[in-house]
């Protein structure tokens, strides 16, 4: 009887020794089903963390930037922008279709939707409508640039003169228009070889106040489309995650084209990609990409910290959302002036930030230009 005791123990310690590798997987399995269901159910939503852009070749940013054109830019983008365009204008109407028929006129099939909404101001109800544009609806993740096309309202003219906001914010929204044409073929291959990131353009109405600047009476497009895309479930069929989950980093610009512009640092947490602006400057510069650019930084900074500046980018911060905010400081000196126009912007400027931006879009989605060789 006692022999039998010992023999069943023995076979008890011999399948508790064979369940131990058993316990362990589970446990392991239970450990990534408890990370797999994190992050709001979808670990996609973690990828904007270790994203790693890669860095273009020599060779591939010459291609890259033969594609763009300031002079051809000017013509065709900025100065149609160039008119009075406060919400409910026949000028914000103008801008309004002039971004959407150029968007649409690409061979790169981008999706542009409109929020359109009325919201109570100073002066009453207006109609306000802001353009997302995004080249692979179908991805998951996208990579945002941001401006305002609205001018600040002014209830008079200066002298016969209109506030037209050049730097503030026509030229932002011509840089973008430009980026989307010069690198249309890349971003094509770009959508086709990395389907779960993209590139989308926002570009909002009624970021000026258009009496004094208060939390009501600013950032109206801005506030607005927050809201929605919070509301809004994103994969469309998954209502754990929503469309603010798929925005790998926002780029909002505003104040672009006044001469020696200098980019500081609001945010540490994406204190990296300003860094990389930075690298990307120095290495053009390098290569003598750059127009009168006599130093190999000039522009960004990511080792001066500013304070925090108030713009279209505040609805989505406050929602968790990373925001690198591309603005001088300090501010253009014709800032909310009548001299805020096309006489007093700087061409070599936005020329090299054009450059600068269009390396920086190309290498965060990962879209290497393809060289051509000619044989002999």
């Amino acid at each position: 009887m006692i022999l039998k005791c010992v023999r069943l123990r023995e076979k008890e310690k011999a399948a508790e020794k064979m369940a131990e590798p058993i316990m362990r997987f589970l446990a392991t399995f239970a450990i990534w089903l408890t990370f797999i269901h994190c992050s709001n159910g979808n670990p996609w939503t973690q990828e904007k963390l270790q994203h790693r852009a890669v860095t273009l070749t020599s060779n591939e940013i010459q291609t890259a930037l033969s594609h763009t054109d300031v002079s051809q830019m000017w013509q065709r983008d900025l100065r149609p922008l160039l008119v009075t365009r406060y919400p409910g204008s026949t000028g914000s109407q103008a801008v309004q279709q002039h971004i959407k028929t150029t968007l649409g006129s690409l061979g790169a099939s981008w999706e542009v939707t409109e929020d359109r909404f009325s919201s109570d101001t100073p002066y009453g109800p207006l109609p306000f409508t802001n353009l997302i544009a995004t080249l692979n609806p179908s991805a998951k993740r996208r990579l945002v640039l941001a401006c305002h096309y609205d001018s600040k309202y002014y209830p008079q003219q200066w002298h016969g003169r209109d506030f037209l906001g050049a730097t503030d914010s026509a030229v932002p929204c011509a840089m973008m228009l430009e980026l989307a044409r010069a690198l249309d073929g890349e971003l094509k291959n770009q959508k086709a070889s990395i389907p779960n990131l993209t590139l989308q353009l926002i570009f909002f109405d009624g970021e000026e106040a258009l009496f004094r600047w208060t939390s009501l009476d600013s950032l109206y497009g801005s506030r607005h489309l927050a809201q929605k895309m919070e509301n809004t479930p994103h994969p469309p069929e998954d209502t754990d995650t929503n469309q603010l989950d798929g925005i790998d980093l926002f780029v909002l610009l505003d104040l672009i084209g006044a001469p020696s512009p200098r980019f500081g640092n609001q945010f540490p947490e994406t204190t990296h990609w300003l860094s990389r602006l930075q690298n990307i400057e120095k290495r053009l510069h390098s290569t003598n990409q750059l127009q009168n650019h006599p130093y190999d930084v000039e522009y960004f900074w990511p080792d001066r910290p500013i304070a925090h500046i108030q713009d279209d980018h505040l609805p989505f911060l406050s929602r968790g959302v990373r925001i690198l905010h591309l603005i001088p400081s300090p501010f253009p000196v014709v800032w909310h002036t009548f001299d805020d126009n096309e006489q007093n912007l700087d061409r070599s400027t936005i020329e090299n930030l054009n450059k600068i931006l269009q390396i920086f879009v190309l290498e965060y989605l990962n879209a290497r230009p393809a060289i051509t060789t000619s044989t002999p």
